[in-house]
């Protein structure tokens, strides 16, 4: 699947938030090894630190699933109220542990000319592993 098709999913996913606080719908679409496209979306709470991601509701959802950890092999990530969006800090060290080492994010807002795409020793230099 190439980047263009996997931001559309992304943005499928986006459409799908839950964000009544914040306004600020976020989507992801994680894509596994066997090819199989997982979306996440952003899940607000009132008490804001139970908010969850999108990138992880991706993840989490994959492995809920049966699909094996460590072995995706990318994930696009959509915001449509921002010029570019990347994912947060929690976000970026469960994208490490969870995700394959040479595994792609890709990310888009509201201007497709800012897309970037970032690698994960991009996004988390010297990040925390335990293996």
């Amino acid at each position: 699947m190439n980047d263009d098709a996997l931001l559309a999913q992304a943005r499928l996913a986006a459409d799908r938030s839950w964000s009544p606080y914040s306004q600020f719908p976020v989507g992801a679409a994680l894509l596994a090894e066997n090819d199989e496209v997982v979306l996440g979306t952003n899940v607000e709470n009132v008490s804001y630190g139970l908010t969850n991601c999108a990138e992880r509701s991706a993840l989490f959802a994959a492995i809920s699933q049966g699909l094996v950890p460590r072995r995706f092999k990318a994930m696009a990530i959509y915001a449509p109220k921002v010029a570019l969006i990347s994912p947060c800090g929690a976000c970026r060290q469960v994208l490490v542990e969870l995700m394959a080492p040479d595994a792609r994010i890709i990310c888009q807002g509201s201007d497709p000319d800012a897309t970037r795409v970032w690698t994960l020793a991009q996004l988390l230099p010297g990040a925390f592993e335990s293996f």
